[in-house]
């Protein structure tokens, strides 16, 4: 037998198999995903390597084949299962096998642990007063201190003790030698959650909660692993099916992985769930230091962790009997990759579940069209939460025309009802969420006096504004020169809008001096706890009125915010995204959903200059269902996803006249391989931005009604690119847009 192994993953340059043969003393111990150690290179220098296969025929010449020296002792066990996942990801995503390695491995290298010291006394109580005088006699004042206090408690920890005493480490050495003491040393495993140390109370559940619970547990005791879709209005009480449904399943010996689309989302997120499971919950995130993620991976192998949370990396956690994954707000851009292989955490979670013979949970207030398409198509199975948990009820929404607002005279980011919403609210001593939606609100140009936007004549998105004074579509390349006047009015205001989080802090504060104002966005939430901090003091009600981006607006409850402000609801609406407006409608429902959580019923004002767009009647309704066929329509009559699949092919070079010509001859081949025209290619066109760091940048886009002829498609373009060396310089990027493929 032969061992397929990928060497040293920290290295593009080696993504290839190599082949070792199997000395006898390991036969029959090697399994897929083991790290071993391998003679590499001319100086058969000792290296590390992951076994990804085995194969009983030799590849080449047989006496040039290497043996495996060892395994690796201090690896980090790396589940088969993993190893097979990323392949799944180098085929379904593009890139190489070590990148898509790098990114099912949770820790590459062993970190060094944290230890828990303890100093304990060896004599007696007579003989230890005995060698106190001694010290005392020969006025050794400091071994003196360290023995009277463990006269008095004789274990304590080693920290407190020398600090308390200070007492240096050549005296408690100078004890340990004469066998006065003995210093004790324990391995500790960081846990990140220092809050569990609450058990909080299971609520009375709807009779929509209870039904979604017990299909869902029918199921699973029958063996049926399917995916589901909780679809639940804001308030409904999703988190609390997602807590039944685990312990549902951890009851039967497995475990779970929560994903929350955001860091910001984890400190209620987690308090909630150790206020169910206590302290066999832990969490992944990046702002966690690689001793704590290390540490987490222990306790995991350890056994000591049922539930994973965190953002898309925690999908990976290495549980041996994976039960379940709960996606919570699935409809989240973020749960896609940005990084090569460029996936997405949901299919990925499905095909994770697939093999590990799991269920997938996604839940949402506004389900992705694809997941809700999946279920009309009965891929998925839909759970419906329509009403709120307990006696709250939906915010009365209002729709402020911004243009109206101008025609009025008020050129303020505050329309008036707004304004006179936060007065009363103030006064009631209420608390107040103003968010600001910043997503797409560099690209495009619009007219603060009729609202209107300067679309592509032939892709119905929004063209962007450039540098150079250009408008340019991103998606066919469509240009035309920059607008000074309005084309629809005539008026003057038209442009990018330029307010920021920092500017509307400094407008409320001027507007209401005697509010305290929290601000929370990329800038104040830096550190690593800012998220908590910012979240924390709103939740105390040490603030009156919380400002920032969507980071506000996902999945937080706060029972005093009874009103909502949204800022610049068109912000993403016009972005250059055939998205755009599923998007907007996401955020807008999502944000209005942070009103009226507690007793009192809460408003939402909804500012926009597009009062007539259906994204923005639809969310102000709280009518998802009206949205979906509304997009769906838009969708199937531009072939957009999901009735269409969709592969961007991103280039990006040092030499502008290599790129454009390379992107050509890539498109060119596409049109080879592709003889029968069953896709439509579009470009190479530029993105939004064309250069960054001196980097230019291009992109080229393939649809086709089959998923699988774009993964054969993506697989040529790979074999080309490896043969020619003009590619060379350039880097290559797969990004496929989310779809259901199973």
């Amino acid at each position: 037998m032969y061992a397929d192994i990928i060497i040293d993953i920290t290295h593009e340059k080696l993504d290839k198999i190599f082949q070792y043969g199997i000395p006898s003393e390991l036969e029959g111990m090697l399994k897929t995903g083991m790290e071993v150690i391998v003679p590499f290179g001319r100086g058969n220098k000792e290296t590390r390597g992951y076994v990804v296969g085995f194969s009983e025929r030799a590849g080449y010449d047989e006496s040039k084949i290497k043996e495996i020296i060892r395994t690796a002792e201090d690896s980090i066990a790396i589940e088969a299962k993993l190893v097979a996942l990323a392949a799944w990801l180098k085929e379904y995503y593009g890139g190489t096998m070590i990148q898509a390695l790098k990114t099912v491995i949770p820790i590459k290298k062993q970190e060094k642990m944290r230890e828990k010291r303890r100093i304990r006394l060896l004599l007696g109580e007579e003989e230890g007063k005995w060698q106190l005088d001694v010290f005392l006699h020969k006025n050794q004042k400091a071994r003196a201190r360290l023995l009277a206090a463990l006269l008095d408690q004789p274990e304590q920890d080693y920290d407190l003790l020398t600090k308390k005493l200070h007492v240096t480490r050549e005296v408690v050495r100078a004890l340990e030698d004469q066998k006065i003491i003995a210093l004790n040393s324990e391995k500790v495993l960081r846990n990140p959650i220092g809050y569990r140390n609450r058990k909080d109370q299971i609520p009375d559940y709807t009779p929509e909660q209870k039904h979604a619970v017990s299909s869902f547990r029918e199921d699973y005791e029958r063996g049926i692993r399917g995916t589901y879709l909780v679809y639940g209005i804001t308030g409904s009480g999703k988190t609390e099916v997602y807590m039944e449904m685990i312990a549902g399943v951890l009851a039967q010996g497995r475990q779970a992985i929560v994903l929350i689309p955001e860091i910001a989302l984890t400190y209620q997120t987690v308090m909630r769930f150790c206020g169910r499971f206590g302290d066999r919950v832990s969490i992944l995130n990046s702002r966690m230091s690689q001793g704590e993620r290390y540490d987490q991976m222990e306790r995991v192998k350890a056994g000591e962790v049922d539930v994973m949370i965190g953002p898309r990396s925690a999908l990976f956690t290495p549980f041996a009997h994976l039960g379940l994954i709960v996606i919570d707000e699935e409809h989240e851009t973020s749960y896609k990759s940005e990084q090569t292989p460029r996936y997405h955490a949901r299919e990925t979670a499905v095909r994770r579940a697939q093999m590990e013979g799991a269920s997938v949970v996604l839940g949402s207030a506004t389900p992705s069209l694809e997941s809700f398409y999946a279920c009309k198509q009965g891929t998925f199975r839909m759970f419906e939460l329509k009403n709120r948990a307990g006696s709250g009820e939906l915010p009365q929404v209002y729709v402020e025309d911004m243009r109206k607002e101008m025609k009025s005279g008020n050129r303020s980011i505050l329309s008036d009802r707004l304004k006179a919403l936060i007065e009363t609210r103030l006064g009631r001593g209420e608390q107040i969420m103003l968010f600001l939606n910043r997503r797409g609100y560099a690209g495009f140009v619009s007219c603060r006096a009729c609202g209107y936007v300067v679309k592509c004549p032939h892709c119905d998105v929004a063209l962007s504004a450039h540098r150079g004074g250009k408008m340019v579509c991103h998606y066919c390349g469509y240009e035309e020169a920059q607008v000074r006047a309005c084309p629809s009015c005539g008026s003057q205001y038209i442009g990018g809008f330029k307010a920021g989080t920092q500017q509307v802090e400094e407008l409320v504060i001027r507007q209401f001096p005697g509010a305290r104002v929290l601000r929370m966005d990329m800038d104040t939430t830096r550190t690593k706890d800012g998220h908590e901090k910012i979240l924390e003091a709103f939740a105390g009600e040490e603030a009156d009125i919380l400002i920032g981006t969507q980071m506000i607006v996902k999945g937080h409850d706060f029972p005093n915010v009874t009103l909502v402000g949204i800022l610049a609801a068109d912000l993403s609406l016009y972005a250059n995204d055939y998205r755009a407006a599923e998007r907007t409608f996401q955020l807008l429902t999502q944000a209005a959903g942070r009103a009226g959580r507690g007793k009192s019923k809460g408003e939402v004002v909804i500012q926009t200059y597009s009062p007539e767009h259906y994204s923005i009647e639809m969310a102000a309704a709280q009518d998802y269902e009206g949205f979906y066929e509304s997009e769906m329509e838009y969708r199937m009559l531009m072939g957009y996803p999901p009735t269409e699949q969709l592969l961007a092919v991103l280039l990006t070079g040092p030499d502008e006249a290599v790129l454009e010509t390379a992107a050509k001859y890539l498109r060119e081949f596409v049109l080879r391989v592709d003889k029968n025209r069953i896709l439509k290619v579009i470009g190479p066109a530029s993105p939004y931005v064309a250069k960054v760091s001196d980097v230019y940048r291009r992109i080229l886009y393939l649809k086709g009604t089959e998923y699988r002829m774009l993964i054969e498609v993506k697989n040529r373009m790979e074999q080309y690119i490896e043969i020619n060396t003009g590619f060379r310089t350039l880097r290559i990027q797969f990004d496929f847009n989310p779809m259901n493929i199973f």
